[in-house]
Formats: C-alpha cells, structure tokens, sequence
C-alpha cells in the first residue's frame, strides 16, 4: 500500500473541507493531524468551508433565553447576528449538552422527571426520554456521546440520598440513614439512560466520605468519560471524579502534587478539555500565571503551558471571578462572572495576544462548547420508534 507524506499546508487544506465527522476521525491518523485540527485558525476556516457551527451556548438563568455565542461574533450579540442562533421555546432550560450538539432540556432547573434531548442544529423535532425515578431528586446531570455512526450516548443523573422522598412504607429507610451516618459516608443514587436501550437504568450508588464536596463548576465530557472536580476539605485538597462511559464504572484521580492542595484563597483551579484530552488550569490571581496541565495516555498529569496573562489584564480589568476553558489548542475562552448584570466573554489567543470581547447579556449561568453540523440524526434506535 502505497504511503504519501503531506505537507503541512496540503493536510490543512484536506481537512478544513472535510465534513465534521471525517475530520473527527482524521485526528487519529497522526499526532500533527490531531494538533491542526484544534488551531484555532483551522476551527474558523473549517466552520465558514462546512457551515459547522462552533462556540459557546450560553444560557440566561432568568426567562431561559439560550443562543450560542461564535469567536466571530460582533461585540453585542443580537438575534440579527448572523452568527448567533436563539435555540429554545423559553420554556425549556438547557441542563446539559454534549460538545457534538446534542442538547438536553427539562422543564426544571431542578428536580423534575420530563427530559427533552434534540440536535438544534438540524431544525428538527427532538425526542422525549422516559421519566426516571420519581423518588430520586436530581442534583447533577450530564450527557456525553460515545458514538456518531450509529449514534449512541448515555446521560447520568445523581441524586443525593438525603433528598430521596420519604418511603413510608419502607422499613429499611431509617436503617441505611443510621448507617452512612456511623460510617461517615455519603451516598449519591446513579441513573444512567442508554439511548440504545432507550430506558434508564439504576446503578450502584455512588458511596463517598461525608468530606467530599462538588466544586461549582460544569462536568467536562473528554475521552469517552465525564469529570468532575471535587474537593476534600478534611484532607484539603483537589481531586477528579471520573465516570467511564463504556465500562459504567467511576475513578478518582489526584491531582499533581503542585496542584492538589488550596494555595493563595484567590488561586483557582479548574479542569477544562484541552485539545481532546482532561486538562486542568491554575489561575494565580496575584501573579496573573496560568499553568494548564493536561493527563496523558499513561495516566500521568504533564504540564502543557504556563500563560502569561499580563497583556490580557492590560486590555480587560482584571477578576477574580473569570471562568475558563479552551476554545482551542491557542485560545482561552473566559467568562466573566463578576457582576451578573453585564456579563462579558472573552476569546485570547495566548500565542499571538489577539482579543474578541463580546457583551453576553445578563445573569448568565451556564457555557457549553458546541462544534456541530446540520445533518439529521436518528435520536431513537428504529426498534424503539413506534
């Protein structure tokens, strides 16, 4: 079989015309495929080839308002850009999405069994997933996609068990109360929904020490898992919940040594995807450092970068209440969250120092990364569609 060596430029033009899941898939042949494709100039020239939209959906939490707001965007986003898109009847509130388009909505922030899972992109109609157990009252929910060919994905919702509604005619309630508190332990009911069975499933609960707590942050949907970061404020320090999509089992894995444990109390530590793996960010307030490490293949967090953000600081007045994450293998997007009545968004490219401010409107809650096409899926295998 013959073997052909492309240049650089020939592989750019290659794969910016390719469509999203040819390209996706390109990302394994080689290692410089992979890294071309998460340039942040390569993203924009492959989205305006392929009509592919990339960017942040952004959700309001007063009358749920959602649109996605793109790094080509104007400085005021308004529903005649022609780069942001108004996605949901307002009824609807966005409680997860998965970075292939895929959305989840409820009809509750909260709590709630009614479950709506669509692809906006592809204007058509979505598919409405069976309850889950009444009794359970959600407190975290989230979505990753497995597969794109047949499509698959599976969503996880825990609950904690100290909300569980009361069972009267349970004898064994009290009992197991009694038990996690002698043990010191806390349990999380886990329901997993398969869109290939098309049912939700209980799990084994998810059993943890009274001493961890959820960070206020977003899951992050990388390598076939979902992520959580996680503190444990008897040990003092940082770790990441990891839920493997394929073998339904969880881990727990420590951070770097230099990052575990609460520095400087405006030190802030986040775990971001970065370019197709779990990464993590230290933001030192004080010295205006980023360092972002990322986990490789051997399971060993690696530090990737150390960001100066001074030149960032010298157009944007600095916040201890930015939120970050990476847009691509160069561009940082942020989020500011200090004053909710103005909320701005930032995209820096740290290699050339380039900076898109855009006007995100008010009392913004949420940012999911979408980089999607408009092709129709088939949300319900066949045999479930009556």
């Amino acid at each position: 079989m013959a073997s052909y060596d492309f240049s650089r430029d020939i592989l750019f033009e290659i794969l910016s015309r390719a469509e999203l899941k040819t390209m996706k898939k390109c990302r394994v042949l080689s290692k410089e495929c992979n890294d071309l494709t998460y340039e942040s100039s390569f993203m924009r020239l492959h989205s305006a080839r392929t009509s592919t939209m990339v960017g942040y959906l952004l959700q309001s939490s007063r009358v749920p308002t959602q649109y996605l707001v793109s790094i080509a965007d104007s400085v005021k986003p308004t529903a005649y850009s022609p780069y942001v898109t108004y996605f949901l009847h307002h009824r609807f509130r966005v409680v997860a999405a998965a970075n292939e388009g895929l959305v989840l909505c409820s009809l509750s922030k909260f709590g709630g069994d009614s479950f709506y899972v669509y692809k906006p992109t592809c204007n058509e109609g979505g598919e409405v997933l069976p309850p889950p157990n009444p009794r359970f009252w959600r407190t975290k929910i989230s979505m990753l996609v497995l597969r794109s060919n047949p499509l698959r994905f599976k969503i996880v919702r825990l609950s904690d068990s100290k909300d569980d509604a009361v069972d009267l005619d349970s004898k064994y309630s009290d009992e197991e109360d009694n038990f996690n508190v002698l043990s010191n332990e806390k349990s999380w009911h886990c329901e997993i929904f398969d869109s290939k069975s098309w049912e939700w499933k209980q799990s084994d609960d998810l059993k943890l020490t009274c001493h961890y707590s959820f960070m206020n942050s977003q899951e992050v949907s990388v390598c076939g898992g979902l992520h959580w970061l996680m503190f444990n404020d008897q040990q003092d320090k940082y770790t990441i919940l990891s839920f493997d999509g394929d073998k339904e089992e969880w881990t727990m894995t420590s951070l770097p040594d230099s990052l575990g444990r609460k520095t400087h109390q405006d030190d802030q530590i986040a775990h971001v995807s970065c370019e197709g793996k779990l990464g993590l960010i230290n933001h030192s307030y004080e010295t205006k450092m980023l360092d972002v490490w990322i986990l490789n293949h051997e399971k060993i967090w690696v530090k990737k970068h150390t960001i100066n953000l001074k030149s960032f600081n010298e157009k944007v007045l600095p916040s201890p209440f930015l939120s970050f994450s990476f847009y691509s293998a160069d561009t940082l997007f942020m989020m500011d969250l200090g004053c909710k009545y103005s909320v701005w968004v930032y995209y820096y490219n740290f290699k050339t120092g380039e900076l898109k401010e855009i006007y995100a409107g008010k009392f913004i809650e949420s940012a999911y990364f979408i980089q999607t096409d408009s092709e129709p899926v088939q949300l319900k295998p066949e045999h479930h569609i009556y």
